[in-house]
């Protein structure tokens, strides 16, 4: 909701290898690696087309934004590719194309996130060139001016867009003394007061060799992929390791009513949740299914859209960021209707509390969750992207293989515990922004 979408060019599609699951462990066989450099990395072969794919993520992101430069994270995510070394911003993009290659780069609450697609023939000058993005960005004037009129340009757009207000909003509230509460993409304030100077500290603090988590999958083998790797973070600095901390911060219950001029409202809706590591992560994840979660198949589209026609849509999420755990959902809706919207949330939220998920709602949910895993490694590049994922969440490579029994071993009595502990209708915080009625 609040992360920055990547963009990886229009022939992205070129560059999408499917590796044709029957089950997840049948066809991911994860190589555990140490470059000779000292990075550690997982690593897929998959040999059938000449392309690698590459995700990697540098953790920290906005939270570490200092207080009057907020934005400058996303600011240097977008200058990553906009001249690097020897190449001012024209002949590095050139030089991609002429390689075929395809990079993107985007900043979040918790990370710089780096994505690659790579024709294997190729790999050795694609790295080089990404290596280069990487350790030697040119902050040139123009780039920087340009990209700096881009952001702007968004915050002026988000000062008037009631999913952006309500965001903001939201997480300002939960998190009041902590970098979560910021916006992540700045203000029209610290955006303009950031210089080259800025930006170069930023990007030595940002993008660090003790903070990088590394997935590569494609047609390239262990030796490969180690001068890959080693290419990749020589120019880094090491950096000091992220400490591990908690986000001081609840939801505070109730109502806020932002007005704005719409026809329409947006309500954003939570509290605390429930960390990944919590051993009720996973019947939580399913009971969120059957919530929110499912699409139409959740109790809350049906009661809100189904039956009473209040909402097009109304959805909830587990948000396990870095520091915090959330649980949120949202709304958008009639203003008319938003205070009817809510109060039919409200009750599925208590409801669910109380009584739990039926046996058919919870064999629903398990029978989707288990079948739909597959899709997930469709791609190399979502296969890259979950090695980082597991990394980080230090969940093990044998996740995979173990998750879907998992998800099936939650029993009705779980369920209806774990519902008991998460769902706390009276701690509900929400902000409505646009102007509605019967709230």
């Amino acid at each position: 909701m609040m992360t920055i979408m990547r963009f990886f060019g229009p022939a992205a599609a070129a560059f999408t290898v499917a590796v044709g699951l029957a089950g997840p462990a049948a066809a991911i066989d994860i190589q555990e690696l140490e470059s000779p450099g000292g990075i550690d990395y997982w690593l897929v072969e998959e040999h059938s087309i000449p392309i690698v794919a590459l995700e990697v993520e540098f953790g920290g992101g906005a939270r570490l934004d200092p207080e009057d430069r907020l934005g400058i994270a996303e600011m240097v995510a977008g200058l990553l590719d906009e001249g690097a070394g020897e190449l001012d911003a024209l002949a590095f993009a050139k030089a991609r194309d002429d390689l075929s290659a395809r990079y993107s780069f985007s900043a979040g609450r918790d990370g710089i996130d780096v994505s690659a697609r790579m024709l294997s023939e190729k790999l050795e000058p694609s790295v080089a060139l990404l290596a280069s993005a990487l350790a030697e960005p040119r902050f040139d004037e123009e780039p920087v001016g340009r990209v700096r009129k881009q952001l702007l340009s968004n915050i002026a757009e988000r000062s008037t867009d009631p999913n952006a207000i309500a965001g903001e909003t939201w997480f300002g509230r939960a998190f009041p003394d902590h970098p979560y509460g910021r916006p992540a993409s700045g203000t029209a304030e610290t955006v303009a007061a950031i210089d080259v100077p800025d930006l170069e500290a930023a990007h030595d603090r940002l993008l660090t060799r003790s903070n990088a988590t590394v997935g590569i999958v494609g047609d390239v083998t262990p030796a490969e992929a180690d001068a890959m790797v080693d290419t990749l973070f020589a120019g880094l600095p090491e950096g000091e390791p992220l400490a591990e901390e908690t986000a001081e911060g609840t939801p505070p219950p109730g109502v806020e009513v932002i007005e704005l001029a719409k026809p329409q409202s947006v309500a954003i809706f939570g509290h605390k949740g429930l960390a990944r590591e919590d051993d009720d992560f996973i019947p939580a994840y399913v009971l969120n299914y059957i919530l929110g979660g499912g699409g139409f198949e959740s109790r809350l589209m049906e009661e809100v859209r189904e039956k009473r026609g209040l909402a097009y849509s109304v959805s909830t999420s587990m948000l396990p960021l870095d520091q915090a755990a959330l649980y949120i959902g949202s709304v958008s809706t009639a203003n008319a209707r938003m205070g009817e919207s809510l109060d039919v949330i409200r009750g599925e939220w208590k409801r669910l509390a109380e009584e739990g998920p039926t046996a058919e709602e919870l064999e629903a949910a398990k029978k989707y969750l288990t079948g739909a895993f597959p899709l997930r490694f469709d791609s190399n590049a979502k296969i890259a992207g979950y090695l980082v994922f597991l990394q980080k969440e230090e969940l093990g490579a044998g996740y995979i293989d173990t998750r879907n029994d998992m998800i099936e071993a939650v029993t009705l009595e779980d369920a209806r515990r774990v519902a008991r502990r998460l769902y706390a209708p009276d701690a509900l915080s929400i902000v409505v922004v646009g102007q509605p009625e019967g709230v």
